[in-house]
């Protein structure tokens, strides 16, 4: 009878079936050892397959642990030594290229600029002041091939940046590709407007950039916010107010004497940046910048508007070389304004002609002419040896030392007194009233040159102002032969318009000199005020020389004969002194052309304001200063007398003499002679 192998991985025989169904219990496992039937039938009393074998009929062993153990532990060696060699290779042997990558994720420090202080004139209105600018800057490192995948970032920046910055091409492309730093400023104090448009390109680069459509080239570019200067008067009060460079610090005027008040303290702040940009959430250090202080001036902006306009029409009519207009408080020294023409445009400073940047009216030294002469009658007067009705008799050539000394004219024997010898602007009868001073030469131009120093000559004004001239004031002892007598008249002395105009403001003041002064205050970034101190004042003159001086001053004006009838202003006194002086060409050192000037104050009665003019070259019609700058004086006077509310004059004109009769003094001087005997 045929048996039946069972099948690999089948259930149980169907007799072990039968058998479980029956109750019965299943036979016992052959002992071990018991040999197969032949064919690998199991004998009749075999267990059932499956228990405690596996298939086949071969018992289950568990496998030993040491194999694999020994299999982790390699490859957990293998992984730690794969980190040993990563960690090798950052640390020393790739280490500056790690370094390199790490910079463009890393704190940077940038400076905050400090707000430069406002300068405005006596009524709080600017003069200058700021407002916001950029500065473009960039990341080299951010233009290399390695951070936009381009080799030629650089140049493709600048061709989109050059027409926006106005700057040349290639001079953006050198500086984007720089390897020695990572900041360059492309351009200085560029408009909100001009920052606007650079972030709209920059991000509309960037959203190209997203969709893989080409790099973004101007991701390197950025702003540093910078305040840029403005003058809102654009050329007014230009020579004062001076410029700043394209650093941002004074470079002229009072920009450069007032640096340090401007322009404050720059702060700085320290943030962590990647890929060029700040990242908002980490941690920033910041250091605030300290604002400079506003700087309120004694300008006031409608009598400088006044004096640029006068003084610019006329030397624009005379084709004159330049020309200056002071405008000076009598009381305080207080500049009222300080005009110069030409000028320039400090908003637009590159396209300035340098000869115009200066201050001329401080800057510039040169003779003033026969408006010396109130200097030379003051000293006369000081010493009690004239009075304005002293008699001057003069001659049409008067010889003294190596020449013949004249008048502007030619003329008869004029019999002048005091007062007419300085009404019809006399060198002859200057030289004979100074004469009379001392009794040798060399006394005489003592107390000439002590006069001249204390009407502020030889020295600078007190102004502190850059660039500014003393003017030239010899020792006595080193006065030439003609000095001895020019000088007297203004020539062989030089001076600036400032000090001019203190001569002048010093008889108005009652004798007294106060320094000129240009800053009445300024105020702290805590927003305190602080007043400029008093300015020194000292007397020159007693008050009666003063008074009568101004009375004399009065008759150049007031009298037909006088040589300043063009200065005269209906309803006021006006004391006031012309000028015509030979002029000194300042490029060949010769003498070449003329001088013409205007002196004086008013109301002559009660002194307010000091205007002074002159005009350097003037080469178009008259070259007298009653001419040229005696209509600018009025015209600047009437202005500032109607802007400050000064009532008109009370008084009338003094009335001194300007001639004597000869005859009649033969007949007085018999008369005492007569008597005496």
């Amino acid at each position: 009878m045929r048996k039946e192998v069972p099948r690999k991985g089948a259930g149980p025989s169907r007799p072990d079936a039968a058998r479980r169904k029956s109750g019965r219990a299943p036979t016992a496992p052959p002992a071990r050892g018991t040999r197969r039937t032949p064919g690998g039938a199991p004998p009749s009393r075999s267990r059932p397959a499956g228990a405690g074998s596996r298939p086949g009929g071969r018992p289950l062993r568990l496998a030993r642990p040491q194999p694999r153990l020994r299999l982790i532990g390699v490859a957990v060696t293998l992984v730690l030594l794969v980190f040993a060699g990563r960690l090798l290779q950052v640390q020393a042997v790739d280490a500056g290229t790690f370094a390199e990558a790490a910079a463009t994720h890393r704190y940077v420090t940038v400076s905050l600029a400090a707000e430069r202080g406002t300068m405005t004139d006596r009524d709080g209105v600017p003069l200058a002041t700021t407002v916001d600018a950029y500065d473009i800057t960039a990341d080299p490192l951010l233009f290399t091939e390695e951070h936009t995948d381009v080799g030629d970032a650089p140049a493709r920046a600048a061709e989109l940046l050059a027409p926006i910055l106005d700057e040349p091409e290639a001079e953006l492309a050198r500086k984007l590709s720089r390897d020695d730093t990572r900041y360059v400023r492309l351009a200085r104090q560029r408009t909100p407007q001009d920052w606007r448009q650079i972030k709209d390109l920059k991000s509309a680069l960037a959203g190209k950039a997203a969709e893989g459509d080409g790099p973004n080239v101007l991701a390197g570019v950025f702003s540093d916010a910078h305040a840029k200067r403005v003058y809102p008067g654009d050329e007014l009060a230009a020579g004062v107010l001076g410029f700043v460079n394209a650093a941002g610090e004074g470079s002229g005027g009072l920009e450069a004497k007032l640096e340090k008040k401007l322009s404050g303290r720059d702060g700085q702040i320290t943030y962590a940046q990647s890929g060029g940009r700040r990242i908002p959430t980490a941690d920033a250090e910041e250091k605030p910048a300290v604002p400079g202080s506003d700087v309120e001036l004694t300008l006031d902006r409608d009598i400088q508007w006044a004096a640029q306009r006068a003084i610019g029409e006329q030397v624009e009519k005379s084709h004159a070389d330049g020309g200056y207009v002071v405008v000076q408080d009598v009381r305080s020294g207080e500049i009222l304004a300080m005009a110069n023409a030409p000028t320039f445009d400090p908003n637009h400073i590159a396209r300035a002609d340098s000869s115009t940047l200066g201050n001329g009216a401080l800057q510039d030294a040169y003779e003033p002419g026969s408006t010396l002469k109130a200097v030379s009658m003051a000293a006369v007067l000081d010493k009690g040896v004239a009075t304005p009705r002293t008699h001057v008799t003069v001659p049409n050539r008067l010889p003294r030392a190596d020449r013949a000394f004249a008048d502007d004219i030619d003329h008869p024997t004029w019999y002048l007194t005091l007062n007419g010898a300085l009404a019809k602007s006399s060198n002859i009868g200057t030289i004979l009233a100074t004469e009379q001073l001392a009794d040798s030469r060399s006394q005489t131009n003592k107390i000439m040159h002590s006069y001249l120093r204390k009407f502020g000559l030889g020295q600078k004004t007190g102004l502190d102002f850059p660039g500014e001239t003393p003017g030239l004031l010899a020792a006595p002892g080193d006065w030439s032969a003609s000095q001895q007598y020019t000088i007297a008249f203004g020539q062989g002395v030089s001076l600036n318009a400032v000090q001019a105009a203190s001569v002048y403001s010093t008889i108005a003041n009652g004798g007294v000199r106060t320094e000129p002064t240009l800053i009445r205050g300024t105020t702290g970034p805590d927003g305190g005020f602080t007043a400029a101190a008093e300015p020194d004042a000292r007397r020159v003159i007693k008050e009666e020389t003063a008074r009568t001086l101004s009375r004399m001053l009065e008759s150049v004006v007031s009298s037909d004969e006088g040589t300043g009838t063009t200065a005269r202003i209906p309803g006021y006194l006006v004391a006031g002194k012309t000028g015509t002086s030979n002029r000194v060409d300042p490029q060949t050192g010769r003498y070449n052309g003329y001088t013409s000037s205007f002196a004086g104050f008013a109301p002559a009665d009660a002194p307010r304001v000091t205007v002074y003019c002159a005009v350097q070259n003037p080469r178009k019609g008259s070259y007298f200063g009653s001419e040229v700058c005696g209509p600018v004086f009025k015209d600047v006077m009437s202005f500032s007398l109607k802007s400050l509310g000064v009532p008109p004059s009370g008084e009338k004109p003094a009335g001194l003499p300007v001639f004597f009769d000869p005859e009649r003094e033969k007949d007085d001087t018999g008369r005492k002679e007569g008597e005496q005997e």
